[in-house]
Formats: structure tokens, sequence, C-alpha cells
């Protein structure tokens, strides 16, 4: 039987301004689920992220991730929590004096990952982005999709166990939102990694028919449960291979959770 992932048990949350954004949301979700998450602006999908990553406390209710009560953890629990969890926001958090690089490698290097593998692993995974030659570039001076893959770089490379993406394929035309969005499937099917994104692309769900998560009226609701991840691995892919990329990248990732 999969392990539940992640559990709302009535959870209700506040803006700043004491307004409910959601209200009485209950759900699971089993480790290796890949979900759309969908609802009008403003709906609160933001906040849902959040809310899973722990960035904000809810005002009423429970939220256990890999089967731990956050509302009873420490700071430094919480912490460790996160290093399970990768989250890509709309506004790319990219550190502006750090190099490409440097921002990707950032995740690996608070692990305490050896420089060789931190070389390796960032060449390859930027590669894998389109920006293999922008290693030494800054993100100013790239372009708002481009900053979006070097966020989305940086956010697999540590293999997290839950990955949260808000839009990440925003910015980015259909053959880069392909790109990503075979890239994260890969990750699901290969590591477990479980998935969810944020996105108002109909086209993208249309074309990779998850499950939907709805963001609606403070409540939220799940469509196509059933749909099947099969029609989308056997998909024709013109880029690089992502089976290939990811088996050989898997065995540089092993003993990344034990440095």
């Amino acid at each position: 039987m999969t392990e539940t992932t992640i559990s709302f048990a009535n959870v209700s949350a506040n803006y700043d301004n004491g307004h409910d954004v959601l209200s009485d949301v209950s759900f699971n979700i089993s480790g290796g689920a890949f979900y759309f998450l969908n609802g009008a602006s403003g709906a609160g999908k933001t906040t849902l992220l959040r809310l899973i990553y722990q960035l904000h406390k809810p005002s009423k209710g429970m939220i256990k991730l890999f089967g731990k009560d956050c509302g009873n953890l420490s700071r430094d629990e919480i912490s460790n929590l996160r290093q399970k969890m990768a989250i890509v926001f709309q506004e790319y958090s990219l550190i502006s004096h750090m190099t490409v690089f440097d921002n990707v490698a950032l995740p690996l290097r608070v692990r305490g990952v050896n420089n060789d593998k931190i070389k390796k692993l960032v060449t390859k995974t930027l590669e894998w982005v389109g920006l293999g030659k922008y290693a030494d570039v800054y993100p100013m001076e790239l372009s708002g999709g481009q900053q979006q893959r070097v966020s989305v770089a940086r956010a697999i490379i540590i293999q997290p166990s839950i990955l949260l993406a808000d839009e990440p394929t925003g910015n980015l035309d259909d053959e880069n939102a392909s790109r990503l969005m075979e890239l994260f499937i890969q990750m699901n099917k290969m590591f477990g990694t479980t998935v969810i994104l944020a996105t108002h692309n109909k086209k993208l769900m249309e074309t990779y028919k998850f499950p939907v998560i709805m963001v609606e009226n403070h409540h939220v609701a799940f469509s196509g449960i059933k749909s099947t991840q099969d029609s989308v691995s056997t998909r024709k892919w013109k880029g690089p291979q992502p089976q290939n990329y990811f088996t050989e990248i898997s065995k540089q990732f092993e003993d990344i959770g034990k440095a």
C-alpha cells in the first residue's frame, strides 16, 4: 500500500488581512502521485503550496507530511522536513550576486556534497534544462524564461520526495514547457517524486492528463483521479531522452542524502 505523503485534515488558512483563503480543506496525497493544481488567480493555489512547504501556517486544522504532524514540530524539525521537498515559485527566487552554476549548486553545498560531485550534477542538470552554456552568467543577464529554468534546475537537483511548482511553465514557449514537463514526469516515474504543479495552461493539462486539484470558493476538489500516466510515458519526445538522462544521473544521486 502506498504511503500517504501529504495529509490535510480540516485545514483553514487566512490572508494577512484576516480574510479566509482556504476553509475546512481535507485530503490525502500518496507518495509518487502527480497532480495539476488549478484555479482562478487569487483562489488560493499558492497558499496551498506554501502550506505544504511550511511557509504558511494554517489558522485551523492539521497538516501531516511523511506521517508527521507539522503543528508539533520544532524549527529544526521543519528545516529537516523541507530538505525532502523543493518548491519553484513564480518569481524565481534566484540570488542575483551568484552565477547560474552557484544558484543551482547551493542546495547541494548546504547538504555538504563534495565539489567534484556538485560540478558533475550541476553541469548535467543545466544541460538538461537547456542552459549548459549559461553556467557562468548571472540571473539578471537571462530572460524570464531562462531564470525560471534555473529555478527549476535548483529544485530538482536534490531529488526531492515532494516537488511543488507554482506556474513553472508560465514564461516558457511550448517546446521548453514540454521539456520541463517531461523532466517532472521522469522524476515522478523514476524517483517516485510526488509532484504538484500549479498551472493555468489548459493545453498542458489536456496534453498530460494527470488528475487535477481544483481550488475554488475556499475549498478544493479532485478530478481525474483514475487517469493513468501510461499514455504520457509513451509520448514521442524530440529532445534529449529523459529516461537515459535520469538513469545516468540517478546513480550519482544515490549518495546525496547520505553526504
